[in-house]
């Protein structure tokens, strides 16, 4: 490397080295030689910035580094080039923002809001801001984060994301933290929760740079203005909000529902069960707002059954329903969907009583296995529930079937469908076959980034 820099230097194995260069931004703690001081003699800091360099001297990229991980570093840059400062993640969170409009607004429904109204516009390594999910959901964003390199530019990731939207003419009312996943404890971080609200420091920061760049205060973007009366004002926004996604509202809690509130990886794989939903009778199992329950009625089902095993997402589906108009053919049931689909296996009667019989069915599951290790007993209740639907579905109808785990890979999944298949005595016809949608882009090199699988088959 002819140019010399500033940061600290983070000597890796040669192990490390080669699955760097194949693609993958982790570096685990065993593949660490040792840890040297920049070269004026500035030492690494928990969340630095890092050079990563193989024992040989080979430059391999810079990284945020994390001392209480498993995964010791996540690597931001592979151009020797980069100086990680302030226009390093403009620049990142600016390609994030284009590349959201580019492949989602063309998809958006005609005479609906645009598919960027409710989307994610960073995922984490995908986006190569590792640590940082942050989902849009009208004018406010709901923010994750995972790591302490991150969590130590917050302020200035938030305020430079807020500039690029509003310079765009998008208008953010405030940003809910999210920060509740106990993943943070492996950083060494606590949990948090609660509207964000710029410290002090930070503030004094930006204001300072514009001056420096020339900039009025008043004339700079303020998406979320620094002032004392904004910010109470974005601290008592309400975390109940009412969200589009195309042409149909969803009722969400950023503060309690899952994740950031919403599922919305989701979002295309809905429009397909939709595009099928005509005259049919549908049901949608593992159903959590009613996401593609909404969308069978909004396609055309004649009826619509939504089934969850959690009372304040089947609370949710029943006020979402009358939101958008469905209450009248859309109903639901909190019950545990593998003895639900027992039952309705076992009793016409409460199967006609259940809305039935179906010729649509939805499975939307939990991830069975967050763990490689788990994935065994995980094949078996994939197994399990998707030969329960199809002992349900006459010839002619239509399964779709998920799973969102980065550890049931694409050929395991469709192995233990084909052996649901065989045990429910019934061939299967692929239709579709899917993935989550765009804003949660998928990296080659990165096999966590590709996690969802989603398949539409008619029974044949």
């Amino acid at each position: 490397m002819k140019k010399q820099r500033p940061y600290p230097k983070l000597i890796v194995t040669k192990k490390a080295a080669g699955s760097l260069k194949a693609g993958h931004p982790w570096i685990f703690a065993g593949e660490v030689i040792r840890l040297e001081p920049a070269h004026d003699g500035i030492q690494a800091t928990n969340g630095c910035v890092v050079d990563v360099f193989e024992e040989n001297g080979t430059w391999q990229g810079a990284a945020l580094l994390s001392e209480a991980s498993n995964i010791r570093a996540r690597v931001v840059s592979r151009n020797a080039n980069d100086l990680v400062n302030r226009a390093f993640w403009q620049r990142k969170l600016s390609w994030a923002w284009q590349y959201r409009k580019q492949v989602m607004e063309p998809r958006s429904l005609p005479s609906a809001v645009s598919d960027v109204t409710a989307c994610r516009l960073i995922f984490s390594e995908a986006d190569g801001i590792p640590g940082l999910v942050i989902d849009r959901y009208g004018d406010v964003l709901v923010s994750q984060i995972g790591t302490v390199g991150i969590e130590l530019i917050r302020d200035e990731l938030y305020g430079l994301l807020l500039e690029i939207l509003q310079a765009d003419s998008q208008e953010i009312r405030g940003i809910y933290e999210r920060c509740d996943s106990t993943i943070r404890k492996k950083e060494g971080l606590e949990l948090r929760q609660g509207w964000w609200r710029p410290s002090a420091q930070s503030q004094l920061r930006r204001a300072e740079q514009h001056e420096h760049a020339g900039i009025l205060e008043s004339s700079a973007p303020s998406t979320l203005k620094n002032s004392s009366e904004s910010a109470e004002q974005t601290l008592s926004l309400d975390t109940s909000r009412v969200v589009y996604e195309g042409d149909i509202a969803y009722a969400i809690d950023l503060a309690h529902g899952q994740k950031t509130g919403f599922f919305l990886d989701q979002k295309y794989n809905r429009r397909a069960v939709r595009r099928l939903s005509e005259g049919r009778r549908m049901l949608d199992c593992f159903s959590h707002v009613g996401g593609f329950g909404l969308n069978a009625v909004a396609g055309g089902a004649d009826f619509a059954r939504c089934v969850d095993i959690s009372e304040s997402a089947i609370e949710a589906v029943r006020v979402n329903a009358k939101l958008n108009g469905f209450d009248e053919r859309l109903s639901h049931a909190c019950a545990n969907v593998f003895d639900y689909l027992g039952k309705l296996k076992e009793s016409k009667q409460y199967l006609r009583d259940e809305g039935g019989p179906f010729d649509l069915i939805v499975l939307d599951p939990p991830a069975f296995t967050k763990s490689r290790s788990a994935a065994q007993s995980a094949a078996r209740g994939y197994r399990q529930i998707n030969a329960l639907a199809m002992k349900l579905l006459p010839r002619g109808s239509y399964l779709a079937t998920c799973s969102c785990s980065h550890f049931m890979p694409t050929e395991r999944f469709l192995s233990v469908v084909a052996q649901a298949a065989h045990d429910a005595g019934v061939q299967l016809r692929q239709v579709e076959a899917r993935q989550q949608a765009p804003d949660h882009p998928i990296v080659v090199g990165i096999p966590e980034t590709d996690y969802l699988k989603f398949f539409v088959f008619q029974i044949v």
